[in-house]
């Protein structure tokens, strides 16, 4: 039977290296701070460069390590020297958080079979291409990966043909990848509700907006980054050992989207 950890070791990453995509604003920076509080050395992945060398700052100031890799994680080449690099300067790598993501809302008729698979590739195959490339270290390690999807991956709603597409099979291949690493890495996902993050900037800016999508959702507020990033702790750490194949949902108690598009019929 295995050691079970108490509640001072339980969430603690300590020793640990975790790569982190999306990681210079909203969930992905969070995510990252957190695990470096909680012990990680971190490397930072995103688009923009001034985002994550103020992350890794951050992260850095708390004593961890952080690398800063600035690549487009659609570019698959790119982000397989991701794996590469973390290893070569962190010496190891336990955890994956596959959070870079999205997709904008487009009528189905909009919606151009071009759009529909860039959305796909976005969401789920460049979390496939991590996942599969830092395999092997993880089944060295023991790691874990956690998947970042989305509340709409199970609801349905005019205008979210490609990313719900998306973030469902982000959902289910999430349950496939823990079934082919079990038992050595455990594979979780996150289904996140709304999240006040630059991706709700036309609702955080707009009273009417944001008034509604609160009035919708029965914990009557928009979720928090650090919120979501525990979660992401809870799967990366001791404290999730006994969970894979799992999609946790915290998005606030929603049942229904909370903000119709009000697309007309066609």
């Amino acid at each position: 039977m295995p050691e079970i950890p108490d509640l001072a070791t339980a969430f603690r990453l300590d020793g640990k290296v975790a790569i982190v995509t999306g990681a210079g604003r909203g969930i992905g920076a969070a995510t990252a701070k957190v695990f470096a509080e909680a012990g990680a050395d971190v490397a930072l992945v995103a688009r923009t460069k001034d985002q994550l060398e103020a992350v890794a700052k951050e992260i850095e100031a708390l004593g961890r390590r952080a690398t800063v890799t600035p690549l487009d994680v659609n570019d698959l080449e790119a982000l397989a020297d991701v794996v590469d690099r973390t290893v070569a300067e962190l010496g190891r790598l336990d955890v994956v958080v596959n959070n870079a993501g999205g997709s904008p809302p487009r009528p189905f008729l909009d919606t151009s079979e071009r759009a529909f698979e860039k959305a796909f590739h976005f969401n789920v195959t460049t979390a496939f291409a991590l996942s599969r490339r830092s395999a092997p270290h993880l089944l060295e390690t023991g790691g874990s990966i956690v998947n970042i999807s989305s509340a709409m991956g199970r609801m349905a709603d005019r205008g979210f043909v490609a990313y719900g597409t998306a973030k469902a099979a982000l959902a289910h291949m999430t349950r496939l990848l823990a079934a082919d690493l079990a038992p050595r890495v455990r594979v979780n996902a996150i289904a996140v509700g709304s999240v006040a993050t630059s991706a709700l900037e036309v609702v955080l800016t707009d009273d009417n907006l944001r008034t509604t999508m609160e009035a919708q959702t029965p914990l009557k507020r928009l979720g928090q980054p650090e919120e979501i990033a525990y979660g992401a702790l809870y799967l990366a750490s001791p404290a999730g050992a006994y969970m894979t194949g799992k999609v946790i949902e915290i998005d606030g108690g929603l049942q229904a989207p909370n903000l119709e598009l009000g697309l007309p019929d066609l």
